[in-house]
Parts: C-alpha cells; sequence; structure tokens
C-alpha cells in the first residue's frame, strides 16, 4: 500500500472513532446555519427604546409617539434617563423646552450616542413624526418595499461565508492540529522509522481532509438549501473547483503551521493567530468594504478573502470559473508557497 494511501485510511479510521470530531467538522457548521438563517430570515421590524424625560409636554409627547410601532417610548426621570442612555438600555432621550407642542417656541432637544446603531435612526423618526403632525407637508409621496428575491437576501450571503469558514477552521485543526497531536504522542517518531518520505506524509494528511471535506459541504449546501431555499446560481462544477481549491490552501497552511509546534497549546495560539484577523476582515458576515478602502488590497491577499469572493461569485451571481482569475491566483499562491515552506521546516520529532 502507498504511504499516502496507508495515512490516509489511517486518519479516516482515527476521526470516525470520534464523535466529538463528527460534531464540529458536520454539524457545528450545519447548526450555525440554522441559527444564524433563523436570526435574519425574516427579521421583525427593528424596534427603538425611547426616553421622554419628564415634564409638562412628556404625556402629549408619549400620545404622539403610540401611534408608532417602531418607538418603544416611556417617561423616566432625567437622571434615570441618563443613566439608561449610559448603559445602553435606551437609544435616544428627549426634552422639550415648553410645556405644549404647539407653543411657538416649543423645541426638542436630543440626547443620544450617534456611534451606537439604531440612535440616529431613532432620533429621524422621531423628528420626522412630531414634525408631520404638527403640519408639516411632504413634497412628494414615498413608500417601502420589501427585497427579498433568493440570492439576495441576508442567509444568501451568509452561506458562502459560512462555508469557507468551514474549510478554514477543518483545513487548519483538522491538519494541523491533528499532526502537533501525534507528534505529542510519539507517532511521528513511529513513522520516521518507516520508509515513508516527508512528502507522503504531508499529502496523506491533506487527502485525508479532502475526504472529511466532501460530506462537510454536501451535508451544509444540502441543509441550506433544504431550510431556506439557498440556491447555487452559478455551475455545480465551478463551484466544486473553488471548494477543493480552498480546502487544499488550507490544509496546507495547515501543515505550515504545525511543522515545528510541539504542544496543543503552541499550535492553538498559532492557529488562533492566523485565523482571527480572518475571522474579523475577511467577509464571512459583513463585506470587508465596510473597512477604509487602503486596506482592501490587503485584505484581498488574505487566504480567505478570495475563497469567500469566488464562492459568492459563483453561487449568487452566476459568474462562471473562468472570471475567478484573480482569486484563483491569490489562492494557488497559498498553496504552493506555504506547502513549500512546510517541507523545508517540518520535523517528525522533537
Amino acid at each position: 500500500m502507498h504511504p499516502i494511501v496507508a495515512i490516509t485510511i489511517a486518519r479516516l479510521k482515527e476521526f470516525i472513532r470520534r464523535p466529538e470530531s463528527v460534531f464540529w467538522v458536520y454539524l457545528f457548521p450545519v447548526l450555525m446555519v440554522g441559527v444564524l438563517g433563523v436570526a435574519f430570515r425574516n427579521p421583525a421590524a427593528e424596534t427603538y427604546d425611547v426616553d421622554i424625560i419628564e415634564s409638562e409636554a412628556a404625556e402629549s409627547m408619549l400620545t404622539h409617539f403610540s401611534s408608532l410601532p417602531q418607538l418603544k417610548p416611556r417617561i423616566v426621570s432625567e437622571e434615570e434617563a441618563r443613566a439608561r442612555l449610559r448603559t445602553g438600555k435606551t437609544l435616544l432621550v428627549i426634552s422639550a423646552t415648553s410645556a405644549s407642542l404647539q407653543d411657538e417656541d416649543f423645541e426638542l432637544e436630543f440626547l443620544l450616542d450617534p456611534t451606537r446603531p439604531g440612535s440616529l435612526s431613532a432620533r429621524n423618526l422621531v423628528d420626522d413624526h412630531l414634525q408631520r403632525e404638527l403640519g408639516r407637508i411632504d413634497v412628494f409621496a414615498s413608500r417601502d418595499e420589501t427585497f427579498a428575491e433568493p440570492g439576495g437576501r441576508y442567509v444568501d450571503f451568509l452561506v458562502p461565508g459560512l462555508l469557507a469558514m468551514g474549510l478554514m477552521g477543518g483545513g487548519l485543526w483538522g491538519v494541523g492540529f491533528a499532526i502537533v497531536d501525534m507528534r505529542i504522542r510519539k507517532l511521528l517518531k513511529r513513522l520516521m522509522a518507516t520508509p515513508m518520505k516527508r512528502s507522503h506524509f504531508l499529502m496523506g494528511m491533506m487527502a485525508s481532509r479532502l475526504v472529511f471535506m466532501i460530506p462537510q459541504i454536501a451535508i451544509l449546501l444540502l441543509f441550506s438549501y433544504w431550510m431556506f431555499g439557498v440556491k447555487i446560481f452559478g455551475n455545480p462544477f465551478s463551484l466544486a473547483l473553488v471548494v477543493l481549491v480552498g480546502a487544499i490552501e488550507f490544509s496546507v497552511i495547515g501543515l505550515l503551521v504545525a511543522a515545528r509546534a510541539q504542544t496543543l497549546e503552541s499550535v492553538s495560539g498559532l492557529m488562533n493567530m492566523v485565523m482571527l484577523p480572518m475571522y474579523t476582515l475577511c467577509g464571512i458576515f459583513f463585506s470587508y468594504e465596510r473597512f477604509p478602502e487602503i486596506v482592501h488590497p490587503l485584505i484581498r491577499m488574505l487566504p480567505l478573502t478570495p475563497l469567500i469572493d469566488a464562492l459568492r461569485a459563483i453561487m449568487l451571481d452566476g459568474d462562471s470559473i473562468f472570471t475567478l482569475g484573480p482569486e484563483l491566483l491569490v489562492m494557488g499562491f497559498w498553496c504552493v508557497v506555504p506547502f513549500a515552506l512546510a517541507m523545508v521546516v517540518f520535523r517528525w520529532n522533537d
């Protein structure tokens, strides 16, 4: 039996005998899609907590706001209102300068933190509603229409990101963590005594990861389609190729991370150092274009970004694999260079 085949079979048997591994590889990504998909599938209308400072006009304002389902107003003292605003229990504090909304010198004062999500929306909603109630006439009519077409929902945007995140975590933990675990258990010393080459061992570890990947991706895509109607608008073979390259990419990075690590603590730290920047920067849960434009080229060069961009281009836009040259080029770089480095620095034992 060829060493690559032998290592692959051994890893498959070891994986199947560990129920916790099966859970984290196959069930955890599905649970994430389910929870986040439900949370963002049909969100209820956003509501805003608004505090009205006690005054002669407070009851009148409370009556006006009662017709707005988006607002949850309450009358409180100034001290309590400031405390609630400071602790994030309310988004907006309103105070009036006169007893009646009909007075010519009537004026509202808004107290808010503009950096807190929803604060400015609540302020604009209150101001707009009172202005209309007191006689302002709009120049033109407008209406809102909810956009919820397949491919354009947040869950459609989310699934490719979670798919890429699963490939990253599976590659790094499934390969890197396993190698260090084998080194701690002195299994690498035993393998060193065999005729197996270093390249055979590393390629066998990667091959076992690719076998694990097939049901992982299939389960995630089938669950997303069955539960939320997430469709693949592009060619499935193009998607399979991108997934394959992504799995190789992070398996190779996992090899490099584990090439010299001697303890589980050290490899865990190295993996978190690699993954945490990509969790926040590469666009798993929101577009990386929200970051300053000056850092976009750097973000696009991270291993996870081209994978997410390519998956979304195929699944959401129906793009062909031939239009993804820049993404595949960056992914190819992260497949070749880390493997070459891993071949140089990898050690069987201490």
